[in-house]
């Protein structure tokens, strides 16, 4: 629903995309694209994916029409050789990538190209795919991951939005947005060390990985900022960071 709405968590968003103006294209890393072995969108028009369920028609309704990039889908199958990359045409832009880009680029005028995630890889992996991806920054393309630290659904108060987060929820979510301030990657790819809290705030992977491929992309030093950082439902993380705007 993040998509139809106008909150602080979207005019960040949109702030963050004012800040560091117009890049050349989006490489998205969306918690919603898991694959068998590592994939790129490659189509010069992908379509709109509504993969949800039950929810307004306001919401199905929604298009963003952004084109594609083939060229920088061939650049990344470049920067990740020998590992296989399928270029793909049947995808397209999932809600974990348009949810985000309908506030912070509205006109859909700015290329996006999606990339998969490999079920079959650990957490360092993944980071070392995002690490591989490294040059695509110098070249004017955004990496924009979209998932949360804090993901458990099933344990989210729906009456109660803005209440107070779980202990564990708090807790984890402050060990990783400590981790990264820090620049301490491996603590987020061990995230699993922490236990419990990790457990239970990361009760499947797939919305915690796109994480993992922003800190790969990111150089030696770069200072992290937290530009939104607060855990709605008490259990569903809307922790928002930005790497390398100074």
């Amino acid at each position: 629903m993040v998509a139809l709405e106008k909150s602080t968590l979207t005019r960040c968003w949109a702030g963050i995309a004012a800040r560091i103006g117009k890049p050349r294209a989006i490489l998205c890393i969306s918690a919603h694209w898991l694959t068998d072995g590592t994939a790129v969108t490659a189509m010069p028009e992908p379509r709109t994916i509504h993969d949800f369920g039950a929810f307004p028609q306001a919401l199905f309704d929604v298009r963003y029409p952004a084109p594609g990039d083939p060229d920088l889908a061939l650049r990344v199958r470049e920067l990740l050789s020998p590992m296989p990359v399928a270029l793909d045409h049947g995808w397209g832009l999932d809600h974990g990538t348009w949810s985000v880009l309908v506030h912070a680029y509205p006109e859909a005028d700015v290329p996006v190209v999606q990339l998969g995630m490999d079920l079959s890889k650990d957490p360092a992996a993944h980071w070392e795919v995002g690490r591989r991806l490294r040059p695509l920054r110098d070249e004017g393309v955004l990496i924009m991951g979209t998932g949360n630290i804090v993901h458990n659904l099933p344990a989210m108060d729906w009456n109660n939005p803005a209440a107070p987060p779980y202990d564990w929820a708090d807790r984890f979510n402050a060990a990783m947005i400590s981790a990264i301030a820090e620049d301490r990657p491996q603590v987020v790819i061990d995230f699993e060390a922490l236990g419990e809290a990790a457990h239970l705030s990361v009760p499947t992977p797939d919305h915690f990985w796109p994480l993992l491929y922003v800190l790969g992309a990111r150089h030696d030093r770069e200072k992290a900022e937290f530009e939104a950082d607060f855990i709605h439902h008490k259990s569903l993380g809307m922790a928002s960071v930005l790497i390398g705007a100074s």
